[in-house]
């Protein structure tokens, strides 16, 4: 630990502050992984992204849509197009003025398979809809046509893991048009990039913030401080011993088993709240073996969800047996229907089956200390009934590779948060012959899905939201577990800071004494 604190203080001495200049400290896990919005991405890069670039409409605390880049939006009545109304004289971090131009340049380039935006499919046909033209009829215009009606249009724009479809200067490019840094309209400039050390952003003072107060990643985001490092410290043992020395000023996301310890300190605030992420283990259904839905179920029943989850989550969340979140309002009687634990019916099931013993590798990670206590846990659970779980602990880069493969049988997962139920469903479902990272191929509950994303009528959606979930128990392509916690905690003198159902820190609106 010495050795580390040493490591620490160098990295905090790596670029000095300024006279009168705030630094605020806080904790990254792992690195990011680029800084091209929505493209080659996990939770830890759309963060620090979504600092730095903005789209035209974000998710307001709440979850529903709100402009942003935007000053409104018109939806015409056959729903086939969106017109985007810009907000007048916002900048970009290079001086230039935000023009519709800039717009559309940002999407064409999303549009364009080669650059492997996350979020394609739902844009260019293959998911919600697609976009059949973009329209430039004056500088602060921007008109959408689009093939068909989709009632995700705005929920899909906004979402993180697309990078909030973040709006960058053209100058954000190389020569040869391949990615350099954004150069976006966000509170913070893209700043210093040490890999594996420590990534930064610095404020930007002609950034155009709406007015009123902070709403989720829209609403008034002006930054009041100089800069923001975040330090990379995997171990969260390490992470802890840096905020309670004051080498941080915040951890955003601080283990459950440290939360009582810090609730004690007076030197430490804490912020927590119930996310919509979600937490899972992920079975191939394309495997040899685990194809076999009687197998995939035996495994669903060996499982002690209270105490699971309870030891997973140190007590701070309950099993929840749906992949839509327990805060969501889509969350009802029927999404509370799960699988309880029979030994018995998971030893019929496996007989049935012709299960001999044949060994079930599980994919899971350090990075997340309660993935590994995930797969450690199933395994002993399992074993109750004779099924024979080996896991193999990866590094995160790497599982997050096979992931998106789907080069696995069996992987303790988590996923971000998804704030509408289509979405939610969406993430975990799809055709696995060209988007392999899907767990859920089936071709009846995709035609649902669709429909969800088309109809707008609250009653109608919760019945298809209700038919998916039974389909979804009913074929096990996965077991969803419980919705994460966020509890961040920070310093004495930091005020501002809230946690939120996305789980994402946001250092807009944040004060250092």
């Amino acid at each position: 630990m010495k050795f580390l604190a040493l490591g620490l203080a160098a990295l905090l001495a790596a670029t000095p502050v300024a006279a009168q200049e705030t630094l605020l400290r806080a904790r990254l896990n792992s690195d990011i992984r680029s800084t091209d919005p929505g493209t080659n991405r996990d939770a830890n890069t759309d963060a620090v992204v979504l600092h730095v670039v903005e789209g035209l409409v974000a998710y307001r605390e709440n979850t529903s849509i709100g402009p942003l880049l935007a000053e409104r939006i018109d939806i015409a009545d056959d729903g086939l197009s969106y017109t985007f109304t810009l907000r007048d004289g916002v900048r970009f971090h290079n001086g230039a003025v935000l023009t519709s131009a800039d717009v559309k340049f940002a999407w064409d380039r999303y549009l364009r398979r080669e650059t492997n935006w996350r979020c394609l499919p739902e844009f260019d046909g293959r998911g919600a809809t697609k976009i059949t033209g973009i329209e430039t009829p004056d500088a602060r215009t921007v008109i959408f046509r689009l093939e068909r009606p989709s009632a995700l249009f705005l929920a899909n724009m906004a979402r993180a893991d697309c990078g909030g479809s973040g709006i960058w200067h053209r100058d954000s490019l190389n020569a040869d048009g391949s990615w350099n840094t954004p150069i976006g309209t966000g509170p913070f400039r893209m700043g210093e990039w040490r890999r594996n050390q420590f990534v930064e952003v610095t404020r930007f003072p002609d950034y155009s913030a709406r007015p009123g107060e902070v709403d989720g990643y829209t609403g008034n985001k002006t930054a009041h401080v100089d800069r923001v490092r975040w330090l990379v410290i995997p171990d969260a043992s390490a992470a802890k011993a840096a905020l309670l020395s004051g080498a941080i000023d915040i951890n955003p996301d601080i283990a459950n088993q440290d939360l009582e310890e810090l609730r004690a300190r007076p030197d430490i605030r804490i912020s927590a709240t119930t996310t919509m992420g979600m937490m899972a283990l992920l079975m191939q259904t394309r495997d040899p073996l685990l194809q076999d839905v009687r197998i995939r179920r035996a495994i669903a029943l060996t499982l002690d969800y209270p105490e699971l989850v309870r030891a997973l989550s140190d007590g701070q969340s309950t099993y929840n047996p749906s992949v839509i979140p327990t805060a969501s309002g889509a969350h009802g009687a029927v999404q509370q229907q799960g699988f309880s634990r029979n030994l018995d019916e998971a030893r019929r099931l496996l007989r049935a089956a012709g299960y001999r013993g044949q060994t079930i590798r599980m994919l899971t990670t350090r990075r997340y200390n309660s993935l590994l206590e995930m797969a450690t846990l199933t395994q002993a659970m399992a074993q109750e009934a004779g099924l024979n779980i080996e896991f193999e602990v990866l590094d995160w880069a790497t599982q997050l590779d096979r992931y998106t493969r789907g080069d696995y049988q069996m992987m303790a997962f988590t996923y971000s948060a998804r704030l509408d139920p289509s979405l939610s469903f969406e993430m975990v479902s799809g055709p696995k012959a060209t988007q392999p990272r899907k767990v859920w191929d089936n071709a009846e509950a995709l035609a649902l899905l669709q429909q969800s994303m088309e109809v707008t009528d609250p009653a109608r959606r919760q019945a298809l939201f209700d038919e998916l979930h039974r389909r979804f128990l009913a074929e096990v392509p996965m077991i969803v577990l419980y919705n994460d916690a966020n509890i961040a905690a920070h310093r004495v003198g930091l005020t501002g800071y809230r946690s939120w159902a996305t789980g994402q820190p946001r250092f807009w609106g944040v004060r250092l004494p």
